[in-house]
This record gives C-alpha cells, sequence and structure tokens, in this order.
C-alpha cells in the first residue's frame, strides 16, 4: 500500500465516538423493526434483543474495567444502565415488557455521542 493510500485510508477512518454511534444507530435500528413485530413472533424479535444486550454488556464491562479512563460518574451510570437493560430484555422475552423504552435509551445514548460527531 503507498503512503498516499495509507493517508487517505487514515483521514476516512472513523474517530471510537463515531464508531460507537454507528454501532448504536445499526442496534436500534434493529430494534426498531423488531418493535414493529407482533410481539408473540419471538423468533423475528430474538436477534435484536439479544445484539442490544450483548452491546449492552460489553459497555458494562469496559466501564467496570480499572483501567477505563471515563468519570467514575459516567462508568456508573453506564454500568448501572447495562444492567437495567440486561433485565429489561428478559422481560421483554417473557412478553413482560416492551421493547420501546430499550429503544429510547438508545436514543439518548446517540444524542450525546451524537454531540460531537455532527
Amino acid at each position: 500500500m503507498s503512503l498516499r493510500a495509507y493517508q487517505q485510508a487514515t483521514a476516512r477512518a472513523e474517530s471510537s465516538r463515531e464508531a460507537e454511534y454507528r454501532l448504536f444507530g445499526q442496534v436500534t435500528r434493529a430494534l426498531m423493526a423488531a418493535a414493529a413485530l407482533d410481539p408473540s413472533d419471538l423468533r423475528g424479535r430474538i436477534d435484536a434483543l439479544d445484539w442490544n444486550r450483548r452491546l449492552w454488556t460489553v459497555l458494562g464491562s469496559d466501564c467496570a474495567a480499572p483501567e477505563n479512563q471515563l468519570p467514575d460518574a459516567l462508568r456508573a451510570s453506564i454500568i448501572s444502565l447495562s444492567i437495567w437493560v440486561g433485565k429489561h430484555t428478559s422481560a421483554v422475552i417473557r412478553r413482560e415488557e416492551e421493547i420501546e423504552p430499550l429503544i429510547d435509551i438508545n436514543r439518548m445514548i446517540m444524542q450525546g455521542l451524537g454531540g460531537e460527531t455532527a
């Protein structure tokens, strides 16, 4: 690869914040599509629900790591949200809760991430 091609690729690379925003967008769109399905269509909903839960599990685990440099209060909030997402997702799968609060949380996170990506 030439130096010029490398420089162009580097210039187009996403920041961590942009990558997180894009990932949240993809997961949230999948949740919105799942929300449009009949609640009894668990097969159609489970992939999006599981993807979202895995995303939040990774975020919570990352924030629990001692080397994470986010402020302690923000880390604690993300860990709490991660736990809530896991519990709420289980309730959605049991048809005790709706998907929309998961979508709302993701949108709020995207708004925060979008502050510097816009």
